[in-house]
């Protein structure tokens, strides 16, 4: 694709990466979760410290798509990670190699950044999704839970002694 250009966000780039990030909660049935702002998008990005990146597709000028990252670690391989927090491509753009792009970018960071593995997360209902995974090389694991604490509970936690 000639016109896709793959690049990582600029400050500049806050609204629009936060109206996809919309997006994807819309298409996920989850836009009542979405409580944050462009603004602290921003800060989290470009921000010190520097929290999370974005990689924004932008396709015959217009932006189509993003993935957001942030490094993790494996005790075990002793090496960073990296782990893909979300990928979302506006479902008029899908079927066009930008979510393969997108990944296939985020592999080459993270071996240029010597890390010893790329991972996410994919909702159990998103068979698309995870077909469109497993076909770029993914294995969705079974055996492993996410497990999370926010909010209030978070605070609970927070406060045990």
């Amino acid at each position: 694709m000639t016109d896709l250009i793959l690049r990582f966000a600029e400050p500049s780039d806050s609204n629009v990466l936060f109206h996809l990030i919309k997006q994807l909660a819309e298409y996920e049935k989850l836009s009542h979760a979405v409580t944050g702002d462009a603004a602290a998008l921003e800060a989290h990005l470009f921000g010190s410290p520097k929290y999370i990146e974005a990689i924004l597709a932008e396709y015959q000028g217009q932006a189509v798509g993003f993935a957001l990252f942030f490094h993790n670690y494996s005790t075990f391989l002793t090496k960073p990670g990296i782990y893909l927090e979300d990928l979302f491509v506006l479902p008029e753009y899908r079927r066009k190699g930008i979510g393969k792009a997108l990944l296939t970018k985020l592999a080459q960071i993270a071996v240029e950044r010597n890390c010893g593995r790329l991972e996410w997360s994919v909702l159990d209902w998103n068979e698309p999704a995870q077909a469109f995974y497993r076909s770029m090389g993914a294995s969705i694991l079974d055996d492993w839970r996410i497990c999370r604490v926010t909010e209030e509970e978070l605070t609970n936690l927070a406060t045990k002694s």
